[in-house]
């Protein structure tokens, strides 16, 4: 098993290589980002990333974002035994990896699909700081009904900008990113809430929260809006 092991990751280490080569430059990313919103009628780029929403995100997401190399090599590892033992892909893909996918893959799949992204992921990591690869995502996340960008769907949700969101407000728009309409909180609100507990959840379990903030922030009432994605002023 450890050296089927090795040999695949060295197999796949040679193929990142090979694919950093051939994969275009990341450089128009953002230029991709505002194209992409220029489409859906939303502003880019959209209005800082608040804390509360980014801790979310990230210890959801890609708990490691801060301090990876645009993929997350413990992912690769779980991604590599699945595939051997027959199981479901439990890699994850990072957040790099998810913009990539968003910005030059969108609609695509296949495993050849996955490991470009994850090489454009890399590309992304070494082009752009941390804090640009959190806006560009943040600015062209779908959020579910009809809601482009957080801007959008911050205040096409909850009547306010993205600094005025509290943390029951931040883990739910954090929990929509990987099944937008199924957990659309209009449509679907205990879909909603349960991918909230979870971001909940996982902020206890990174120390970001206590079990007792995170209990307080679950029971405070959302209020929900539904209303349209460009209302909110300032």
């Amino acid at each position: 098993m450890v050296w089927v092991l090795l040999t695949l990751f060295l197999i796949c280490v040679l193929g990142f290589t090979v694919l950093l080569f051939i994969t275009p430059s990341v450089g128009n990313a953002p230029a991709l980002a505002r194209a992409f919103d220029r489409v859906h009628h939303v502003a880019y780029p959209g209005p800082p990333v608040p804390a509360r929403f980014a801790e979310a995100l990230i210890e959801t997401e890609d708990h490691r974002f801060y301090y990876e190399p645009g993929i997350d090599p413990f992912g690769v590892a779980r991604f590599l035994l699945g595939k051997i033992t027959g199981n479901p892909d439990q890699g994850g893909a990072t957040l790099y990896q998810q913009l990539a996918k968003m910005l030059y893959s969108p609609g695509k799949t296949g495993l050849l699909v996955q490991a470009e992204q994850a090489t454009m992921g890399i590309k992304l990591d070494f082009a752009f700081p941390k804090a640009t690869i959190l806006q560009m995502y943040a600015d062209v996340t779908y959020f579910g009904h009809g809601y482009y960008g957080l801007a959008a769907a911050s205040c096409g949700y909850f009547g306010v900008t993205p600094a005025r969101l509290d943390w029951t407000e931040s883990a739910m728009l954090a929990g929509l990113v990987q099944a937008p309409s199924a957990d659309d909180p209009i449509t679907h609100y205990q879909n909603a809430r349960a991918r909230e507990s979870l971001v909940l959840g996982r902020l206890v379990a990174t120390g970001k929260l206590t079990q007792q903030q995170a209990n307080q922030v679950f029971r405070e009432p959302l209020h929900l809006v539904g209303g349209p994605p460009n209302a909110c002023a300032g």
